[in-house]
C-alpha cells in the first residue's frame, strides 16, 4: 500500500519508472478514494475517483452523470421498449424509472428486493445493468410468464422470482433463503410498486391489495407488505415507492402520501418526493381520452397525468434513537 498523502513525493519515488500504477486509498469514512495514475507520452495524468457506499458515481466527476436525475420532477417523453421490456402488464412502470433507481441508489452486483414484481421491469434492468434481483410476484401464472424473460442461467445466478404473498412470513422466510444463496444477509435497494387500491383489478386473490374491502385495509396490507420489505433491506440502504392517487366518491384519496406515512411508522426516513408523468404509461385512460376529459369537465376534478416516486432510507440507529425518545416521553 503506498503512501499517497503527499502526492508530489509519490511521484517522485513510483512514477519515475515510466509504468501504470494503480493503487487504493481507504480513508475512515465510508467513501472510498482511488488514485488512477496513467502514463501517456510526455504526460502523466492522475484522476481521483470518489463514490458513496451505495452507488458508483464518481464524485470527483460528477458533471459526467447528467443523466442522472436529481430533480423532484421527472419526465420521460417515451416509454423503454428495448432491452428486454414490454408494455403487455397494466401498470407496469417504465424501465427508465428502474434505471434512475439503480445509478443513484446501488452499486454493481448490488442485490435489489422488488415485492411487486409483476412483468420484471426491475429484473430485465438488474440483468441490463449488473445487477441481481430478487421479485415477489402473488398470482402463479404471472410469475410463471415473466420467468420466461429469464434465461435459465440468469434464474440461477441473477435474479430469482418467488411465487407469494409479499406480506407473508413464507415470502420473507423464502426471500432470506435466496440472499443466503447470493452470498448477502439483506437486499441493498427495495422496490414497492403496489396497486393503487382497487382502481386496476389484478387478480381474484383475497391477498391481492387490489381486492381490499377498503382503502384503509389496502393501507395496512400495504404496510404488512413494507415491514417484510424493511426486513430485509440493508441498514443504510434505500426504498423506492411508486405509487398513485385515486379518485372515488366525488373525491381525491391520497393513496401516496398515506403510504409514506405507513413506511415512516415502520422506521423509514423519507427523502424526497419526485412527481413523476404518466404520459404513454396508461392503458385505459391513453385510449377514452375524450371520455375522462368530458367526465373532468362535468364532475369539476382533474384527470391524473402525474404518480409520485417517493424515496426513503433505511437508519436503524435513528429509529432506535426515536423509540427510546418516545418511551421516554410516555414514562
Amino acid at each position: 500500500m503506498f503512501d499517497t498523502k503527499n502526492p508530489i513525493i509519490y511521484y517522485n519515488q513510483y512514477i519515475g519508472n515510466g509504468e501504470n500504477i494503480y493503487m487504493v486509498r481507504r480513508t475512515n469514512s465510508n467513501l472510498a478514494k482511488v488514485l488512477e495514475v496513467q502514463q501517456k507520452p510526455d504526460l502523466k495524468v492522475a484522476k481521483e475517483v470518489k463514490t458513496t457506499a451505495y452507488n458508483d458515481i464518481n464524485l470527483k466527476s460528477w458533471k459526467d452523470y447528467d443523466y442522472v436525475k436529481t430533480d423532484t420532477l421527472w419526465e420521460f417523453p417515451n416509454r423503454l421498449k428495448e432491452g428486454g421490456h414490454s408494455n403487455e402488464y397494466h401498470g407496469n412502470f417504465i424501465p427508465q424509472i428502474v434505471q434512475q433507481f439503480y445509478h443513484r441508489y446501488t452499486k454493481e452486483n448490488d442485490v435489489v428486493l422488488d415485492l411487486f414484481f409483476g412483468s420484471g421491469t426491475s429484473g430485465i434492468e438488474a440483468i441490463n445493468m449488473n445487477r441481481r434481483c430478487i421479485g415477489v410476484e402473488l398470482k402463479e401464472e404471472q410469475a410463471e410468464l415473466v420467468s420466461e424473460k429469464f434465461t435459465p442461467k440468469q434464474l440461477v445466478t441473477d435474479v430469482n422470482v418467488i411465487c407469494a404473498d409479499s406480506s407473508s412470513e413464507i415470502a420473507k422466510e423464502k426471500i432470506k433463503a435466496r440472499l443466503d444463496i447470493m452470498r448477502v444477509e439483506k437486499a441493498q435497494l427495495l422496490i414497492l410498486h403496489p396497486p393503487y387500491d382497487d382502481i386496476i383489478k389484478f387478480s381474484d386473490k383475497e391477498e391481492d391489495l387490489s381486492n381490499c374491502a377498503t382503502t384503509e385495509e389496502f393501507y395496512d396490507g400495504f404496510e404488512k407488505v413494507a415491514k417484510n420489505g424493511y426486513d430485509l433491506l440493508e441498514d443504510k440502504r434505500f426504498a423506492a415507492l411508486v405509487i398513485g392517487d385515486k379518485y372515488a366518491n366525488g373525491e381525491i384519496i391520497s393513496l401516496g402520501f398515506e403510504c409514506q406515512e405507513r413506511m415512516k411508522r415502520l422506521g423509514f426516513v423519507h427523502k424526497a418526493t419526485i412527481v413523476k408523468d404518466m404520459q404513454g404509461n396508461e392503458k385505459a385512460k391513453g385510449k377514452d381520452a375524450n371520455l375522462w376529459r368530458y367526465r373532468a369537465l362535468a364532475g369539476g376534478f382533474n384527470t391524473f397525468k402525474h404518480e409520485y416516486i417517493m424515496i426513503f432510507q433505511k437508519d436503524e440507529a435513528r429509529k432506535r434513537k426515536l423509540e427510546r425518545l418516545n418511551a421516554a416521553l410516555k414514562a
